[in-house]
């Protein structure tokens, strides 16, 4: 097999594994499965991924997506953050946040899932912390942490009710907190 197939082969899996991780469940979802839905033998999987632990992990670092570079000002990327989510729970597929999944899953004791599930939420934290501070927030760590906790709270109304309108109710508060923080939300933020 060259390099280039044995690349496309560990993505087919991962791609796979990702598909039924995430829509199934981790626990529900096992090697033999991801194999046969491939139509590949266990043991090409584990030629690639030496374990289940190791692809489940594989799995979620290809989830693990930081946030691209913008043109767009602070709030507009704070409060587009609200948007997207509301987009992503309109999605037929929707089944909440891969990371708290994961956790929610396999259980605090999981340390390498818990390890990436908090970088996950660590670097969105940071993302909104830094943005705060190109507004000039006094408070940018503790603002970026109420911002972290509207998303995840969104998401989980959004899987409770199966309303993207909770997207929309978590970008109101978000506002709200920009505000109160001194913020300047612009003519187009404050009126959307």
């Amino acid at each position: 097999m060259s390099a280039t197939e044995k690349i496309d082969m560990k993505e087919r899996i991962l791609a796979t594994a990702d598909r039924l991780f995430y829509l199934q469940g981790i626990r529900a979802i096992g090697v033999d499965t991801i194999a046969a839905e491939i139509g590949i033998s266990k043991r090409t999987l584990y030629n690639h991924f030496p374990s289940k632990d190791t692809l489940i992990s594989a799995y979620l670092m290809r989830r693990f997506v930081k946030a691209r570079p913008s043109d767009k000002s602070p709030v507009d990327q704070i409060l587009g953050t609200f948007d997207s989510l509301e987009r992503r729970f309109s999605a037929r597929d929707f089944r909440g946040c891969p990371f708290v999944n994961a956790v929610a899953e396999l259980g605090p004791q999981d340390k390498a899932v818990k390890k990436i599930a908090v970088a996950f939420k660590e670097s969105r934290r940071l993302w909104f912390r830094d943005l705060l501070k190109e507004l000039g927030a006094a408070d940018a760590e503790g603002l970026a942490t109420q911002l972290t906790l509207l998303v995840d709270g969104a998401i989980a109304q959004d899987l409770v009710r199966d309303d993207p309108a909770m997207a929309r109710a978590a970008k109101q508060a978000a506002r709200v907190l920009l505000a109160n923080a001194g913020i300047e939300l612009g003519d187009e933020a404050a009126t959307e």
